[in-house]
């Protein structure tokens, strides 16, 4: 090392700045490499007066508060020290405080969801609720209110929606029977002591025993229940002569009425219904149902409201034959048997009688103490003396005409029975009920093979098999009429529904023409409807009845005959 040259220089208060320079030119002495450097002091360069610290000055280390990152580790002290710097003298306090929100500051707070509806919805319902905020507490450390005053005022404190103050349970200043000695066998009674003078048993006054007297003797009268004795049957021939001069009884299907009745083919091609032919009057309360005398379909068979029983002509002079009288109540559904020399009814009185069509006897009765919905004999020859009924607690019974004995019992639907249909060869039946399910049963089989439910389905109260065999048409109660297959499946077809009409709460009947061309069904309106079975167009509708119109049923050898029933007690012949 050459030289070093170490500079000192001296700060001073004189304003002359010749006299600093000259005082530094004097003291510069150049230092040679054989001079010891630790020899020589080190001159320190002040720019500024030296100023000792005062005691006020804080020495801490000052975050931003806009940092993220810390690359050290701050003290405490450090941390949460206050953020510092020149304050705006343009803005106000309430401008200088800190927010995160156009309203002030929010603090993240973490509470139980309940208590905050619960306090909102008391501060909607009576007005008050506690102080949300920390220090909302009063002098005696219960919870400051806010709203309506009341609540902080009240003796029992304020309740919430969800909680009310205990009440207060009035002093009971009875005295106890006591005897708290153990030794006492028979006579100890411990915490169980009754009241001095206790009235174990309470008995009403007389004046009290005389009002609830009158009220039950109403009570009784008002609920009285029906005689279960069955009625005296009886019956009314309408007409001169039951027999013609040949000895036949209006049973005997007649030749003379330019169609053949004993045909087993259906007519090649059925026509919509144009005019009204004739309307058959006679009973004085609404038609439930009707029934064509079997085969060949010269006779009508309908029940009504008015707990009668008719039978009528089709042909001729269209008469009324012969009222069969043996029900209390409305008559809820007929069935012929294969022949037409009997027939079943089964009434709101709880009782299904098995009738003689040309004698107007009955046969017998058969209950089982619940309404019959339906009743249907079995098709098959051989076993004609068995019927199968669906009743009102959930099952369907089949008996035997011949012992009046009950032969086996379906119980398997969850709501009342309202339709039978014999399907597949008369193999199986479909049973609807009011449980919105479809179930087929094999014959005398009490366990159902196929169930058929769904969340879109609506009870089907009306039920009507195709002449061929192979569809069911289903009356639904969401304005629908719904077709399922008879064979193999049993599937729904979706594409294939008849709307249009209004039946939603009655269980309005519906039938197919002889040839299949037509679908026809009444409405809660007395409207009758016909659609095209490929189609499923709606081809006609005109008004039939005055009330619902709840039987269609198509003539098994005609063209165009259609007969409608309605709630106005008529029945009705359209061609």
């Amino acid at each position: 090392m050459s030289s070093i040259l170490a500079l000192r220089a001296y700060g001073s208060d004189s304003n002359d700045s010749g006299e600093d320079e000259d005082a530094l030119t004097a003291h510069l002495k150049p230092i040679t490499s054989s001079e010891s450097l630790t020899s020589v002091k080190t001159l320190q360069i002040c720019s500024a007066p030296t100023v000792a610290p005062g005691s006020g000055l804080d020495s801490r280390r000052h975050i931003d508060p806009s940092v993220k990152e810390l690359e050290y580790n701050p003290r405490y002290d450090e941390l949460f020290a206050p953020v510092l710097g020149p304050a705006n003298p343009a803005q106000t306090q309430q401008m200088r405080a800190e927010r995160n929100t156009l309203a002030g500051y929010v603090e993240p707070a973490h509470f139980s969801a309940f208590q905050f509806e619960n306090q909102r919805r008391t501060f909607t319902s009576f007005g008050y609720a506690v102080d949300p905020s920390t220090e909302a507490v009063t002098d005696d450390g219960a919870a400051r209110m806010v709203g309506a005053a009341t609540a902080s005022t009240s003796a029992d404190g304020a309740h919430t929606v969800f909680e009310k103050p205990k009440e207060k349970r009035p002093l009971d200043k009875r005295k106890r029977e006591k005897n708290s000695d153990a030794s006492d066998i028979d006579g100890y009674l411990g915490p169980w002591g009754g009241f001095v003078d206790e009235q174990k048993v309470m008995k009403p006054s007389e004046e009290e025993q005389a009002e609830l007297d009158i009220i039950t003797a109403k009570r009784q009268k008002r609920g009285k229940q029906t005689d279960d004795k069955p009625m005296e049957e009886r019956t009314i021939l309408h007409v001169k002569d039951a027999y013609d001069y040949q000895g036949r009884s209006y049973l005997h299907v007649p030749q003379d009425v330019g169609v053949n009745l004993r045909s087993e083919e259906p007519p090649e091609k059925c026509f919509i219904p144009k005019k009204l032919l004739h309307t058959w009057q006679g009973h004085s309360k609404g038609v439930h149902a009707t029934r064509f005398f079997p085969k060949s379909g010269h006779l009508i068979l309908s029940c009504g409201m008015d707990c009668k029983i008719k039978l009528w002509e089709v042909y001729n002079q269209r008469r009324m034959l012969r009222t069969y009288l043996g029900h209390r109540q409305a008559v809820r559904d007929i069935c012929f048997n294969n022949d037409g020399t009997q027939f079943l009814s089964a009434g709101y009185d709880r009782y299904i009688k098995l009738w003689d069509t040309e004698r107007g006897e009955c046969i017998s009765r058969f209950t089982n103490k619940k309404v019959p919905y339906c009743v249907k004999f079995h098709p098959d020859e051989d076993k004609q003396h068995l019927f199968v009924a669906g009743l009102s607690d959930k099952k369907i019974l089949c008996w035997d005409t011949r012992s009046g004995e009950i032969t086996q019992e379906y119980d398997r639907h969850l709501g009342s029975v309202n339709t039978i249909t014999f399907i597949d060869e008369n193999r199986r039946f479909v049973s609807t009920s009011d449980d919105k399910s479809l179930r087929i049963w094999e014959w005398d089989i009490p366990v159902d093979m196929k169930y058929i439910a769904d969340p879109s389905m609506h009870s089907m109260p009306a039920v009507t098999l195709s002449p061929n065999g192979k569809w069911l048409a289903c009356q639904s109660m969401d304005n629908k009429i719904c077709i399922f297959s008879a064979i193999n499946r049993y599937k729904l077809h979706r594409k294939k529904q008849f709307t249009g009409h209004m039946v939603a709460g009655y269980a309005c009947g519906l039938d197919f023409s002889p040839e299949m061309s037509y679908l026809v069904s009444g409405d809660a309106d007395g409207k009758c409807y016909v659609w095209d079975w490929k189609t499923t167009k709606l081809y006609r509708k005109w008004k039939a009845h005055d009330g619902v119109c709840i039987q269609t049923m198509w003539h098994p050898h005609e063209t165009s005959k259609l007969i409608t029933a309605g709630w106005d007690g008529e029945i009705k012949l359209w061609d």
